[in-house]
Order: structure tokens, then sequence, then C-alpha cells
């Protein structure tokens, strides 16, 4: 269900610390909370992470972020938690222990947003039928094409998440794409629309 405009606003406003939306992220936003999936190419500092991160404070379950780095997904994360946002991330940098944490964490709905690489999603094949899984988001979603700059052939295998979550919106972005890697991107992760 679409939340209202001033309820946007004033989420985008305190924990984003924006007052207005830039170009598109209306529109992106608007089309995630309608259910749809969305291929986004934004340039980089174009504000192509609030088209998850705002909707994911909103809806009920989990965001579940696909990323291709670590350094990436620490800043996110110490970013979202400094702005009170109950954030995580699972890579194989952690410990059994600290994982078992996060997943525990995540079945208790103590975290909206979970980053996770592609090459680690295995690890919450155990828990996807105890959790809510709200959005799917595929951040620097060239690297599933092999007709991109970055391929990583673990991000081949995401169009199994449509399989499994099929009510679940998914929005891939990423700062370039031509147009055979848009429909590359599109046709791999199964979001013909």
């Amino acid at each position: 269900m679409l939340p209202d405009q001033k309820l946007l606003i004033q989420t985008l406003k305190e924990y984003f610390g924006y007052d207005s939306f830039r170009p598109l992220q209306h529109t992106i936003i608007t089309s995630v909370f309608e259910g749809k999936d969305n291929l986004v190419i934004m340039p980089t500092g174009g504000g192509k992470s609030i088209c998850y991160q705002l909707p994911a404070t909103l809806l009920p379950g989990v965001t579940l972020v696909i990323s291709p780095l670590i350094a990436l997904m620490k800043d996110q994360v110490d970013g979202l938690i400094a702005n009170g946002i109950e954030a995580a991330y699972i890579n194989s940098s952690q410990t059994e222990s600290e994982h078992q944490n996060i997943l525990q964490k995540i079945i208790d709905k103590k975290i909206k947003l979970l980053y996770v690489a592609p090459e680690s999603l295995s690890f919450l094949d155990a828990i996807f039928s105890e959790i809510e899984i709200s959005l799917i988001a595929i951040d620097e979603a060239h690297c599933i094409s092999a007709w991109g700059h970055d391929f990583r052939p673990a991000y081949t295998q995401l169009g199994y998440l449509k399989n499994i979550f099929p009510q679940t919106p998914v929005i891939a972005l990423t700062a370039s794409a031509d147009k055979a890697t848009r429909q590359d991107i599109c046709d791999q992760l199964n979001i013909p629309n």
C-alpha cells in the first residue's frame, strides 16, 4: 500500500535529512510501494540508495540488499545505523557466531535492511521461510551482466530470488548500463516488466 506524500516527505526528512526528492526518486519509490519491479539507472551520487532505503523503513518486513563490495556494505550500514535505521550486513569477513547473531535479529524483526554479498546469500537459505522479505534491492546491478564492465559470476544466480519471492518487488540499481546490459539485467533477474 502506498503511503501518502506527507509520510514519504516526513520519512525522507527524519532519516535522510532531505526536504524533497531528487528527480525520479518519488516515481521509483511509488513504483516499489505498488509492488512493481524496477531497473534504476542513475549517475553515481544521484540518490539511488534512497529509492530502496526509504521504502525499507516503511515496509513491514526486511529489505534484502545484494551488494558486491564489503567496504560499500559497511559504509551503508554504518550510515543507516547513524540515522536510526536498523541495518546489518552478512559477508565472508564475519565469524559464524556473528552470522548467527544477525540471523536471530532478522527472525526477531529487529533489522530493516540486510546487506549481503551475492556469494554469501546461502547463509540465508535456512531462514527464508521464516522471514518476510518486503523488497529485494540489487545494487551495482551491472555486475549481473556479461555485457557489464564488472561481471561477477555469483550475480548470475540472483534470478532464483524472484522464484522464491514472486510477489516481492525487485529493484535493480546501477550507474551505467547500455541497452544490451539493461535487457540482460532484467532477463537474469526474472523481471521482464
